[in-house]
């Protein structure tokens, strides 16, 4: 569900008057913060409320996606705040169903370049302090130790920090054109390892590990990123990625097989 609080049209129209709305659409997306997508003569755009005391967050998100953009990224920069609710840009693209090389080399190339500007950011807390994994993985030791077992390593991780990262680079995150890849859903980043990013684009772009994908997102990453990685330190990172997300969904949803097909990957 991605409304937890309602907008009307009306109510759009006057928080954003300069912006000349003439639709609002509700979306689905989401599990923590409200997200309409208004339509008006000059294009589309995101009108977000923010379920979540994280005012700090917000301030820190703003200005990475302002310099992030300055660089030449396409993310959704804040154009205009009131009160609560936050109006963004919304990208051009769609999220891809079937990936091919061409997918993994821009996403090489774009995080490259993201890293470039976020490993000057390391002042947020780190990325897996989002999460008290300890507590969850006590929590579900009892009801599927068989999962506790293959996930426990996450308590006694090694917190590597080289700058800002994404940490959740799945494909509802990006949006491809021909000639493009954007990416949104920063606000919940951190501090942490380059290596962890690809990682996680592994688990979501690369389910299969096709050597030839790994070796693509790479081979464009390393062209460009302000620290070169090996398909070694991609592989350990492919399966630490798995096993925070598997416990994720794990915790989520209370049931196994929504971890099921990402503790194959650890």
């Amino acid at each position: 569900m991605g409304v937890k609080t309602s907008l009307t049209l009306t109510q759009a129209q006057k928080l954003f008057p300069s912006f000349h709305i003439t639709a609002l659409q509700a979306t689905e997306d989401g599990v923590m913060d409200t997200t309409y997508i208004a339509e008006a003569k000059d294009g589309e755009y995101i009108i977000k409320k923010y379920e979540r005391a994280i005012t700090h967050k917000i301030e820190f998100d703003t200005k990475l996606l302002d310099t992030l953009s300055r660089k030449g990224l396409n993310v959704p920069k804040l154009l205009v705040q009131n009160g609560e609710w936050y109006l963004y840009p919304k990208l051009r693209g769609e999220s891809p169903k079937s990936i091919t090389l061409a997918h993994m080399q821009k996403l090489g190339r774009f995080i490259a370049r993201m890293h470039q500007v976020t490993q000057k950011f390391q002042t947020t807390p780190h990325f897996f302090t989002n999460y008290p994994l300890t507590q969850m993985l006590r929590e579900h030791k009892a009801a599927h130790f068989y999962y506790y077992k293959k996930l426990c390593s996450l308590a006694d991780e090694a917190l590597l920090v080289d700058g800002f990262i994404h940490g959740d680079i799945f494909r509802d995150n990006t949006l491809f054109t021909n000639t493009k890849l954007s990416m949104f859903d920063f606000i919940d980043g951190g501090t942490g390892s380059f290596a962890f990013e690809l990682g996680v684009v592994e688990i979501s772009f690369n389910p299969a590990n096709r050597k030839s994908f790994s070796q693509m997102l790479l081979h464009s990453y390393n062209q460009h990123a302000p620290k070169k990685l090996t398909l070694q330190e991609l592989e350990e990172n492919r399966k630490k990625a798995a096993r925070l997300y598997a416990l994720l969904r794990l915790h989520r949803h209370q049931k196994s097989k929504r971890a099921k097909e990402l503790v194959k990957l650890c």
